[in-house]
């Protein structure tokens, strides 16, 4: 029979913690501590979390254990003098519960969990997106990092699952990366309403916030339905970014903007961010973003350098997008009503694919798959024109995060203005004189591709 000094426990590495637990974690607790190590036992069941107590300057030791609907919950905690002690006690504890406590604890408070991959739909009517996440070795990260998503996630619509699964498999992918962004941000969740899908908050203030997406339509299948593929020129590509995006971009946005979610009274008197990602074409997040910036501010953007080699931007005016016999006028912002909105939220990497990079940065992977990122980011030299290139194994060294590549585009005519400090891990645009000016992490993809390299075993 096993005994306490047969048990291990391991140091878990924070990535790991927060894709099991991160959800658990109260946005209070950051007011009052500072999380200095993070523990479990083999089987994962029993976490353990070292706190400094930045009130009391102590030491807090916390286990935590999974009620019945697979959430993580605090069972047992003690403060200490000194970090030996508050170790030493963690150690013995989880040892002791991993002996002795049954796997679950019950604590009669919580729904069963959502379970997105057992089939619920025909397998004729399934997204072939979701077929390959449930069948594709390459995608186990991501299954993973989704499956512990859900004992929290919250499905205030009731059709969350059926929708996962067809139709709405992009738009609900979406909307889970903005939940897990959401959550690292360190903000409170307010998810009692169906509309808008989020309310934030944070010092007291409180943003409301409707995800969107550019849909793909029903004449323009995913690569792996097609029977021919689909060749662009470069000037058709271009063409498209000048014209039809913004028109793409616009429809869904337009439509949303007639709910008028700003009169509803749990939204009233705070601000509204429309967050809305490109599902329109197999990788269109690669080079759509510039043409919603375009569009939300309507200018485009022109440049040359000066006889001393400076970079000198040069704001055009556009006054509408036209594709065939199709109008509309450039401006998002500018138009009436979107004095109501206070900023659009947008990310290049909105997709399966970041969870799937999330879920192999947390050591969740299958030995037979090798994951290469590869893409362009921000070059912060003043004088620089386009963006630098990387590339780098997704592997247990990574540091992504939920938030890296999401921006926030700031309306000029808001009415109510969004508090920057309560996103501060993002980019931040506004529009000044025609020009755009942007405040961007240290590290900011505008666009990547993830590859997943299978060897035989």
């Amino acid at each position: 029979m096993e005994n306490m000094n047969e048990i291990t426990i391991k140091v878990l590495d924070e990535k790991r913690f927060n894709a099991i637990a991160a959800y658990t974690r109260s946005p209070a607790a950051a007011y009052v501590s500072n999380e200095l190590a993070w523990f479990s036992n083999e089987g994962e069941t029993i976490l353990g979390v070292l706190l400094l107590d930045t009130i009391d300057d102590d030491y807090v030791s916390i286990v935590l254990g999974q009620d019945e609907a697979g959430r993580f919950r605090a069972f047992d905690v003690e403060s200490f003098p000194d970090q030996e002690s508050a170790v030493s006690w963690l150690h013995n504890t989880m040892k002791w519960h991993t002996l002795n406590s049954p796997p679950l604890f019950p604590q009669g408070d919580n729904p069963k969990a959502l379970d997105l991959f057992t089939p619920i739909v025909p397998p004729e009517k399934q997204h072939v997106y979701f077929r390959r996440l449930i069948s594709d070795a390459a995608f186990l990260p991501a299954r993973e990092m989704i499956g512990r998503m859900m004992p929290y996630y919250v499905d205030v619509d009731g059709n969350f699952v059926e929708q996962f699964q067809s139709t709405g498999f992009d738009s609900r992918v979406w909307e889970l990366c903005l939940y897990a962004y959401f959550t690292e941000e360190e903000l409170f969740l307010k998810r009692e309403y169906n509309a808008p899908d989020f309310v934030v908050m944070k010092y007291g203030e409180t943003v409301a916030i409707e995800a969107v997406i550019v849909g793909r339509k029903s004449d323009n299948p995913p690569r792996y339905l097609r029977t021919t593929p689909i060749h662009k020129t470069a000037k058709e590509v271009m063409i498209e970014h000048e014209n039809a995006m913004p028109i793409r971009f616009g429809s869904p946005l337009y439509t949303k903007l007639q709910k008028k979610y700003w009169e509803l009274p749990h939204v009233t008197g705070n601000p509204i961010v429309f967050a809305i990602a490109d599902f329109h074409d197999d990788q269109s997040m690669l080079w759509s973003s510039t043409a919603l910036i375009n569009y939300l501010y309507g200018y485009r953007h022109d440049f040359h350098y000066d006889d001393e080699g400076h970079l000198i931007i040069e704001p055009k005016k556009i006054e509408s997008h036209k594709v065939g016999e199709k109008e509309i006028p450039s401006g998002f912002f500018f138009q009436p009503g979107t004095e109501n909105i206070s900023a659009v939220l947008f990310s290049a990497s909105g997709t399966i694919s970041k969870f799937n990079r999330m879920g192999r940065q947390a050591g969740f992977k299958d030995p037979s798959v090798l994951m290469i990122r590869e893409g362009t980011c921000h070059n912060h030299d003043p004088n620089a024109a386009i963006p630098k290139m990387f590339m780098y194994e997704v592997d247990e060294k990574s540091r992504e995060t939920w938030g890296e590549g999401f921006s926030m585009y700031h309306n000029p005519n808001a009415l109510l203005p969004v508090p920057e400090h309560l996103f501060p891990s993002i980019g931040h645009h506004h529009l000044r004189d025609g020009l755009i000016v942007s405040t961007l992490p240290e590290f900011y993809p505008y666009a990547s591709y993830t590859l997943n390299l299978h060897f035989k075993k």
